[in-house]
This record gives structure tokens, C-alpha cells and sequence, in this order.
């Protein structure tokens, strides 16, 4: 990692960077005075498979349960269901029905009660994307410091009753029209509108930041890929466990995203998609129809070439095998978006 981290780390401390997604949730512990691959760095469950599990358990156990807390990643919903068809009650409280839906209507029609206060015979399950005990505790059991500062990463789609599609790729072309340097992409303080970041905001303290956005920062903090950026346009691809997000890079700035469900492409599907998305030519609304998020574009940049190098990481990334370069920064492919947010806040802080 290069020097503006490291001074940047023995001005703040440790700093604990957290990688949700809807797999695993990847974290790297950025110590001051250590080497890079000297952090500590552990990949777990993603919170809402502990979540999931905990529920399956009560189904077994043949209890009712009360969901509390808040926003979350929803990846416990079909054991929430499971639990409903096994003939147990749900009830929930109002914020923690947004990790299951953002329209309350929806949550009901699952055969979710929606109340403030446990019902007696109920057992509390609670929601969150991060809980300081749980990584308080894991640490001390490991023999490391406490951090700090916390950097965390989700993805979030943002409050959107009738789909999120659209309302997710409108926030990319947010982004893209206010920097296009991702670096500037981890906010101190998220906005309203991303209801799953602000919560999470809200329990580390610390800066958040989208998972697309903290996967392209760690393929940019590898040198080789900056600085071939600098010399023509290239294609960096993060193909995650729930989702794919590639973006057009030149000179370390973004000049366009694609996103879609990992899952729902074939590699001829997904190449045929990169091809067009490379030239400008793949419209949002052509992803949206095959089930994808969309595309959304900064300025055409005609210097930057065709995009053709590529770049690839993520943890399904075999399904692009032959198709590119797989890195794996400083040695480490799963916490790619961890050495992604401390690189990409750092270089943020250092320009200010």
C-alpha cells in the first residue's frame, strides 16, 4: 500500500474496513507501522445469512419471532418465508420490514405483522449490517486492537416502493454527474435516500460507501491498472456473488457503469452486454428488461479508445475465465474492497 495510506494510518490509527455482501462480508484490519499483508483480514457470512440461520434455527424450535433493528441486506427473506409456510407468526417493526421490502404494503402481504413491541411468546431477532459487539468482540478474541475508524461498504438501493432498478442506476448517474473519481464516491455522511448505508452509517460512525464503488477502488489501488488507465480506457468487472458491476475507467476516472444479477447472465450474455456497454451503445432500459439494474454514462471520451483491456475480480469471477486479467490486490482477491476503502479515503483525505 503505498505511502499516502501509511501516513494516513499512523495519523488515524487502526482502521477496520468492512465489505458487505450478500455472500460474505470481507474485513481487513489496516494497522499503522505494518506492512499490508501483515493486516489482519477475515471472511465470514454476510450479516443477513447470520441473520437467515438464526431464523432457520427458531423454525426448528417452532417459536414465533419479533424482527427489530433496521435496515439490512435482505438475503434472510426466503427463510422468513420458510418460517411463515411452517405455520410460526412474524411480526416486525417498522424499520426492520425495510431489509425484506421498501413498500411496508409488501411486507404485510408476506404474512408479516407489522408492530413497535415484541409480541409475548416471541423471540427478538435483530437486523443490522454491523454490530460493534460482534467485531469487538472477535478482536479481542484474535488478540488486535480496536479500530479507530470504520469504513463499511454495502449495496444499497435506496427507497424505492414500486422497484429499485431504476432508483439504484439513477443513483449511479448521480454520482457520475458529481465526480467522476470513485474515490469521492465514500461519503462522510450518506444522504437520506440510501436507506441501507445511512444505517449503517449510523452504528460504525464512520464513512460508507456503496460495494461497487469499493470494488473498483481496490482494483485502482493496484498500480499496474492505474497507470495502464492513464494510457487508454480499460474495463474493470467486479463479478460478486449476487451481483455484477463493471465500469469504463480512463485516467482513473469513470466514464460509465453496468450492473446486473450475477446469476441471470451466461457468459455469452454477459460479453454480449460488455461489448455494447464498452461502445456507449447499451441503453439502461434494455438491461432493466433482461433483469438487470442498467447502465448509466458520463461524458463519451473518444481518446479513451474502446475499453478493450480488462481487469477482473469478485468472488464468481471464474465465469469470466480467458476473458481478462484477475487480479487479486496485494495478494488478495476477497478483500479487494477493502483495500479499495482505505486506499480510496485516504487518497480523498490527502487531496483535501
Amino acid at each position: 500500500m503505498d505511502e499516502i495510506v501509511q501516513t494516513f494510518l499512523r495519523g488515524t490509527g487502526p482502521v477496520l474496513c468492512l465489505d458487505i455482501g450478500s455472500g460474505t462480508q470481507d474485513a481487513l484490519l489496516a494497522r499503522p507501522g505494518l506492512e499490508c499483508e501483515n493486516w489482519p483480514r477475515f471472511v465470514l457470512p454476510a450479516p443477513a445469512r447470520l441473520a437467515a440461520q438464526r431464523i432457520r434455527e427458531l423454525t426448528l424450535l417452532k417459536r414465533n419471532i419479533w424482527l427489530y433493528g433496521g435496515n439490512m441486506g435482505g438475503g434472510f427473506t426466503q427463510a422468513i418465508k420458510e418460517h411463515i409456510t411452517a405455520g410460526f407468526a412474524v411480526s416486525s417493526t417498522v424499520a426492520a420490514t425495510r431489509g425484506i421490502h421498501d413498500n411496508e404494503e409488501v411486507v404485510r402481504a408476506l404474512g408479516v405483522t407489522v408492530q413497535a413491541t415484541c409480541p409475548e411468546g416471541s423471540v427478538p431477532v435483530f437486523l443490522a449490517d454491523y454490530a460493534p459487539e460482534f467485531w469487538g468482540g472477535l478482536l479481542r478474541q484474535a488478540g488486535l486492537p480496536l479500530p479507530h475508524l470504520v469504513l463499511a461498504a454495502a449495496q444499497d438501493h435506496g427507497f424505492h416502493t414500486h422497484g429499485n432498478r431504476k432508483g439504484r442506476m439513477l443513483a449511479w448517474t448521480e454520482l457520475l454527474a458529481s465526480s467522476a473519481d470513485p474515490a469521492r464516491w465514500i461519503y462522510t455522511t450518506p444522504p437520506p435516500s440510501l436507506t441501507r448505508l445511512a444505517p449503517l452509517h449510523e452504528k460504525t460512525g464512520g464513512p460508507v460507501a456503496d460495494t461497487g464503488a469499493s470494488a473498483l477502488l481496490g482494483a485502482l489501488c493496484d498500480k499496474e491498472v492505474m497507470d495502464r488507465s492513464y494510457r487508454q480506457g480499460i474495463t474493470i468487472i467486479n463479478v460478486g456473488n449476487g451481483h455484477t458491476v463493471a465500469a469504463l475507467v480512463y485516467r482513473g476516472l469513470v466514464r460509465g457503469i453496468y450492473e446486473h444479477h450475477t446469476g441471470m447472465r451466461t457468459l455469452e450474455q454477459l460479453l454480449g452486454d460488455l461489448e455494447q456497454f464498452r461502445k456507449h451503445w447499451l441503453p439502461a432500459e434494455e438491461v432493466q428488461a433482461s433483469g438487470g439494474h442498467g447502465t448509466a454514462f458520463g461524458p463519451y471520451c473518444e481518446e479513451a479508445g474502446g475499453y478493450e483491456p480488462t481487469y477482473i475480480t469478485g468472488p464468481k469471477r471464474a465465469l469470466l475465465q480467458g476473458q481478462g486479467r484477475f487480479l487479486a490486490p496485494h495478494g488478495d482477491m476477497m478483500i479487494a474492497g477493502c483495500f479499495g476503502l482505505i486506499w480510496g479515503w485516504a487518497h480523498a483525505r490527502a487531496e483535501k
